[in-house]
């Protein structure tokens, strides 16, 4: 399953695209169409994100309610399509309940599937794995009220850098134990591992990035100086990972530079 967020008014250009395995998501799945048993669908992720609330069940949150199944379906309502969620569980006073939660989607024509297009970009200077994005958002988080621009800099000798750069303030936080992994089709030995690749990047955009922390076991960062941020965050492990979240992340000119 793909799922694409790349809609022109995502803030700082960031888009994310997604391959998920079926069964990391649904225990049975059936899906028929004329397009290769394919159909892609346009929505509002806080429509998606209100119906998937509805039907989590966490040990922290006030509901009262303990999910035993979700059932999703593709429907037509008053000539509307949407996809239909089916919410079965229990009460905490042992009532069986059931809640209905309709989100509206627009199936997507071919024609305009066929410009679903990842972004391109040119080859990494270089990839490595990043720290744990729960440790990144606490220092990105008091970086934000800095800076709305911050770099991120990074060798292929294991060394990373998050630093911010204005009239009144610089701060750098710096790894340098951080596991480079291999290019692909790279065998050439690299002249100068030491070399720093930078990426100046919205602060924001990657906060959204970093909220991903939930999911992620491993996340690997693909630097193109002065052009992007590549980042791959796999859903469990990386050789049987449930899902690859791509994020990319455009570089911020800086007309000083």
């Amino acid at each position: 399953m793909h799922i694409i967020c790349n809609h022109d008014a995502n803030e700082g250009g960031i888009q994310v695209w997604s391959q998920i395995k079926v069964d990391a998501i649904f225990a049975n799945y059936r899906i028929q169409s004329n397009a290769n048993n394919e159909i892609t669908v346009g929505l509002a992720s806080e429509a998606l994100l209100g119906a998937l609330k509805s039907a989590s069940t966490s040990t922290t949150s006030s509901s009262s309610f303990d999910t035993e199944e979700v059932v999703m379906k593709l429907a037509k309502k008053n000539d509307q399509a949407l996809f239909s969620f089916e919410i079965s569980g229990m009460s905490r006073v042992g009532h069986r309940l059931r809640v209905a939660h309709d989100v509206k989607i627009e199936v997507m024509r071919p024609t305009d599937v066929e410009k679903l297009k990842e972004p391109l970009c040119p080859d990494p200077d270089l990839h490595i794995l990043l720290p744990p994005l729960q440790k990144l958002r606490t220092i990105v988080e008091r970086m934000r009220p800095l800076s709305d621009v911050f770099a991120v800099r990074a060798n292929n000798n294991k060394r990373l850098v998050l630093a911010i750069s204005t009239e009144s303030v610089r701060v750098e936080t710096e790894w340098t134990d951080c596991r480079n992994t291999a290019r692909d089709g790279a065998d050439d030995e690299i002249a100068d591992p030491d070399k720093l690749f930078t990426v100046l990047i919205s602060t924001r955009s990657f906060l959204k990035f970093l909220n991903s922390h939930v999911v992620s076991t491993t996340t690997i960062a693909a630097i193109c100086q002065h052009h992007c941020v590549i980042l791959y965050v796999y859903i469990g492990d990386v050789a049987d990972a449930g899902g690859v979240l791509t994020f990319y992340i455009p570089a911020i000119i800086d007309d000083e530079g």
